[in-house]
């Protein structure tokens, strides 16, 4: 019997877009743009969380 994973969280910081490439307005020498990649802090790069550990409260005596 095939054992199913549970689908990842979105990182709720990027959406899902967690690496994006910014232009640094300058160029190189063969005339191309200058960029720098910019990964997010919270999911590093991933896109995904893991979700937080549940805590386990005892009811009764």
């Amino acid at each position: 019997m095939p054992q199913h994973t549970p689908p990842r969280l979105i990182c709720a910081n990027c959406d899902g877009f967690p690496t994006v490439t910014i232009t640094t307005g300058t160029r190189t020498p063969d005339g191309q743009r200058k960029t720098i990649t910019a990964n997010c802090p919270a999911c590093h790069g991933t896109g995904h969380t893991t979700p937080t550990a549940r805590a386990h409260t005892r009811i009764g005596a």
